[in-house]
């Protein structure tokens, strides 16, 4: 193995927490109230209208506000919803919590969202009985996700659920903020502002605003908000903060068996100062990737990221694509030399289909979503973060560049 010389070791993410979130913290611990209150309220007020919602529900991760949304609309067994296959875990594991299937959609060669046409395609192959799934599902929903922070155009995924009778749920974990418009000049749409019945961030450690661990789930819709509230705290009919309160009963009611996804004031007190600085973060994030862009547009070995002009782009990764055809080495490889030039990096993601659970349950092969089995074979997840030193990105790019070098294809 190559090892590459760098100057600095590079961490794939570092948090940026100011004395800000650390006071508020503090305060949080000296007030006595530790768990859901009122912080967690603000932070809730204050996240709705920085996204354009009427409603939003802090919980103590992206999985829960997704679980909860998907259980509001009445997602139940014997229906189908459309997930991307190039995604986390969580988008589909939630629909599988309620007794569903996840039926896999391939993702765009460009851009590795969610496409649409091939959205298109798999629901008339369920039907016709082309797919490893029971033809017999109904298909109840959608749930695109913003990979890396570029938004897919709501309002197509909103005109195509229409169509087809769906609702929407957005995974949303990557896509604080972002934004997307129909072509220069045109208004721009924030994530989360009327894009979904229900929209889900994720606040988690590497995120781009961050509570350690965390979400948010916001809708217009008072009727899901309300379901989803009481079943984020044990289907109560009073939340803790009420209870607890001087202002508030000691009594409540088991209204619905729920589970326990309240967000602490603890976590909720990082989140207060860290969304005040979300815009401010993006822009650096930005400027970190053009960075990137600038210092290796020129590497024939590497394919850059998309960046549209029609799209707020959150950053929240820098997804390099390696051209195979031009490298005598894999993308494992190329990671391995990395690693060991104490380069942090990763990959997002091995796609659905090609992990053991949907493989072996539902038989989903390599050529049933044939872009993304061979688009994750490219992708490495290059270090991206706030307060990122330029001797640090200059790091990632001489490391980049040696190791196409060491490994070009004569």
């Amino acid at each position: 193995m190559h090892a590459t010389s760098t100057r600095v070791p590079v961490p794939f993410f570092r948090p940026s927490i100011g004395e800000e979130e650390i006071e508020e913290v503090v305060g949080c611990l000296r007030s006595g109230w530790l768990t859901t209150g009122c912080r967690t309220q603000q932070f809730e007020d204050d996240f709705a209208v920085a996204v354009g919602a009427k409603h939003a529900l802090a919980v103590n991760s992206c999985t829960a506000a997704l679980h909860l949304a998907v259980e509001a609309l009445g997602l139940r067994a014997g229906q189908a919803v459309l997930v991307p296959t190039m995604t986390f875990a969580a988008t589909a594991e939630v629909v599988r919590y309620q007794g569903a299937v996840p039926l896999l959609v391939d993702c765009d060669p460009s851009t590795l969202n969610m496409d649409l046409q091939d959205a298109e395609q798999k629901i008339a192959d369920l039907k016709a009985g082309h797919t490893p799934l029971d033809p017999g599902l109904n298909v109840a929903g959608v749930m695109p996700v913003h990979v890396g922070g570029l938004m897919l155009d709501m309002d197509a995924v909103k005109a195509f659920a229409a169509r087809h009778g769906l609702w929407v749920v957005e995974d949303a974990a990557h896509a604080l903020p972002a934004a997307f418009r129909h072509g220069p000049g045109k208004p721009w749409r924030r994530c989360g502002e009327n894009t979904a019945a229900v929209t889900c961030f994720s606040f988690y450690a590497n995120k781009t605003i961050t509570t350690g661990e965390g979400g948010m789930a916001v809708t217009d819709d008072p009727s899901l908000q309300s379901r989803m509230k009481q079943m984020s705290l044990h289907g109560l009919s009073h939340d803790a903060w009420k209870r607890y309160a001087g202002t508030g009963s000691w009594d409540y009611r088991i209204v619905a068996p729920g589970y326990k996804y309240n967000l602490t004031d603890i976590a909720s007190a990082l989140g207060i100062h860290q969304l005040r600085k979300a815009e401010r973060l993006r822009r650096e994030r930005e400027s970190l990737a053009r960075g990137y862009r600038e210092s290796l547009a020129a590497l024939e070995q590497v394919e850059l990221p998309p960046e549209p002009n029609d799209r707020l782009h959150a950053w929240h990764l820098f997804p390099l694509r390696l051209r195979l055809d031009r490298l005598t080495i894999d993308r494992n490889a190329f990671i391995d030399r990395l690693r060991a030039g104490a380069i942090g990096c990763s990959v997002h993601w091995r796609p659905l289909h090609l992990h053991p659970y949907y493989q072996e349950t539902f038989d989903w092969k390599p050529e049933h979503l044939p872009v993304a089995s061979a688009a994750w074979q490219r992708v490495v997840s290059l270090p991206l973060f706030p307060g990122m030193s330029a001797e640090e990105q200059q790091a990632v790019v001489a490391a980049v560049k040696d190791i196409a070098a060491q490994s070009a294809l004569e």
